[in-house]
């Protein structure tokens, strides 16, 4: 006999006769990890949008706003697939659902190697891919911290959200070297192979749920593994219905639209085309939003420590209000050098760039509890649409105003208005707590 293996909160404590106590590694982390991987797979994608505008401009004669729209169907299916993929995990397990979802991620960005027409664009880089991205969305991390973690939710929604800056971070600089000195065709190739290469990880060492190997979640208590829930879309439209009928719902939702605009939408996809109106190279600007990943991966982490000890609604609102007065003084910054304001807008954006996720990952868990994970996925949708929506009229804006800085003043406004949505989800708890106080 090796020896018996007991299980306590979070850890798994060999016990051999013999041998010390040596705890090991929770498999919940290494199923972290993997969740980790696999989005900087999937993300390589989010890398080219910003990068491919002026060399598809130039080849194919398309407009700003034809390249945005194509940007902004990706986003918006992204969104709108999270719900459903949330609950397609549920009813046919996470492994088989990102398999299938990177694969068509790498579908997308191959097609459209021989793309000759702005409509095959829409199709390869809007359906194909937004399709795949969306069925890895922040609900896949949701999921995966939901089933996995009892303990620590905050600090894993923080290292998993920042895996997509962690992908920003690696495929932004190579790919704008692929494009300054190879053309955008082969760097859509190494964004296919990037997800392709995911893939045997994910089948090998993803697992579902803790049961399937006889484990509880880390820092919980053991439960059975549910039944495959049927009826995935209904239940999301469902769970979509009844989270409609409350205020917070609709204040998470229009926050995080706000929140999609100011990220995705905005600076992911037009601040390299801005800041080369201005004179600067693409492969300096791309570098910038790279910085911004670097950043991004600290801030995120660590909203997440914050969400565990303090007021998630406090922290969306600080995030906010600071991101748009950041905002308001970008347009002055631009410049065909990289000067130290410019670098310190860069560091500050990044640190705020996805901090919003793990406090507003909180706030669902803590209203709608099992099904907190799709209500989630909704409000993700509503972040896209907010992305999506910026990413298209950004593009039509400079093709109309030729310059940029009427969207970085009104994302600005509309970040105010986001910080006090978030407040008004506290205000509107206590009403409901002083109304329940009255009612007994």
């Amino acid at each position: 006999m090796l020896g018996d293996v007991t299980q306590t909160t979070g850890t798994v404590t060999d016990v051999s006769p013999g041998r010390p106590r040596r705890p090991r590694v929770h498999r919940a982390w290494i199923v972290a990890a993997v969740t980790f991987v696999t989005i900087i797979g999937g993300a390589a994608f989010n890398s080219l949008p910003g990068l491919l505008i002026d060399p598809l401009h130039t080849e194919f004669g398309w407009s700003r706003g034809e390249i945005g729209l194509a940007a902004s169907i990706d986003m918006a299916l992204y969104g709108l697939t999270a719900p459903f993929a949330a609950a397609l995990m549920d009813r046919f397990g996470i492994r088989r659902v990102v398999v299938v979802a990177l694969s068509a991620i790498a579908a997308g960005a191959l097609a459209s190697v021989w793309m000759t027409a702005s409509w095959q664009l829409m199709l390869y880089w809007g359906l194909l891919v937004g399709l795949g991205t969306g069925s890895m969305a922040m609900s896949f991390s949701a999921t995966v911290t939901n089933r996995w973690f009892t303990a620590r939710r905050g600090l894993v929604t923080g290292i998993l959200t920042a895996a997509g800056a962690s992908g920003q971070l690696v495929f932004l600089p190579l790919c704008a070297w692929i494009v300054d000195h190879h053309g955008w065709r082969p760097a859509s190739v190494t964004v296919a192979l990037a997800a392709l290469a995911v893939v045997p990880l994910v089948w090998l060492l993803m697992r579902d749920h803790p049961a399937d190997l006889g484990l509880a979640p880390y820092g919980g208590e053991h439960t059975e593994k549910p039944a495959p829930a049927k009826g995935a879309a209904a239940r999301t439209v469902r769970v979509l219905f009844d989270a409609a009928r409350t205020g917070p719902f609709w204040l998470l939702a229009g926050s995080f639209a706000i929140c999609g605009a100011s990220t995705n939408g905005l600076i992911r996809t037009h601040f390299v085309p801005s800041a080369h109106d201005h004179g600067m190279a693409i492969t300096a600007a791309a570098s910038l939003l790279a910085v911004i990943g670097v950043f991004d991966i600290i801030g995120t982490v660590f909203s997440g420590w914050l969400t565990d000890r303090y007021d998630a609604r406090r922290l969306l609102a600080v995030y906010y209000a600071l991101r748009g007065v950041s905002l308001l003084f970008l347009p002055m910054l631009m410049a065909p050098a990289v000067h130290p304001p410019m670098i310190l807008f860069i560091v500050f954006y990044g640190l705020d760039w996805v901090a919003t996720v793990p406090p507003t990952m909180a706030l669902c868990r803590e209203r709608y509890g099992e099904d907190s994970a799709i209500v989630f996925g909704w409000v993700l949708a509503s972040h896209q649409v907010g992305a999506a929506l910026v990413a298209f009229l950004g593009g039509v804006a400079r093709d109309v105003f030729g310059s940029y800085d009427v969207v970085w003043y009104a994302s600005g406004a509309l970040c105010a208005m986001a910080a006090l949505m978030v407040l008004a989800v506290r205000r509107q708890r206590e009403a409901g707590q002083v109304g329940l106080e009255k009612a007994a």
